[in-house]
């Protein structure tokens, strides 16, 4: 069962593992004057899989309204490097700033099972949106 209060806006399933992204805006951190949007992620990967994977880096590609991508790589998520055993979840929040009121977010993460095999878990991309923008993937 999802942790998520509502369904989530973007779903993927690759070797087994779900991951769901709800992204949310944040007015309160915004300076829409200063050309500074942000928002917020949450984010749960469940293990529907037989084996079980540590979660050990990811990558983001963050592309703005502009077409500009910027590239993210690093070790785990917020700080962690969780292990999930079959029927396991785990779910953490971040966040992202753009300097356009819209643009969009896609990943991987990097697994190693139990045998030391690696392999790429994709996470959705998924739209940022200001409230009452259409929704639209940039």
């Amino acid at each position: 069962m999802s942790r998520f209060a509502t369904d989530p806006a973007y779903e993927a399933e690759t070797w087994g593992f779900i991951v769901r992204v709800q992204p949310q805006y944040l007015a309160d951190q915004s300076e829409p004057d200063e050309g500074r949007w942000v928002w917020a992620y949450h984010i749960e990967i469940v293990n529907a899989s037989t084996r079980t994977a540590q979660l050990v880096s990811r990558a983001w590609s963050i592309t703005d309204a502009l077409g500009r991508v910027e590239t993210v790589i690093g070790p785990g998520v917020v700080g962690q490097t969780p292990t999930l055993a079959p029927g396991d979840a785990y779910a953490y929040s971040s966040g992202c700033p753009l300097p356009t009121p819209s643009g969009s977010m896609l990943g991987q993460y990097t697994m190693v099972d139990e045998a030391g095999e690696r392999f790429e878990i994709d996470i959705p991309a998924f739209s940022l949106d200001i409230p009452d923008a259409r929704r639209s993937l940039n």
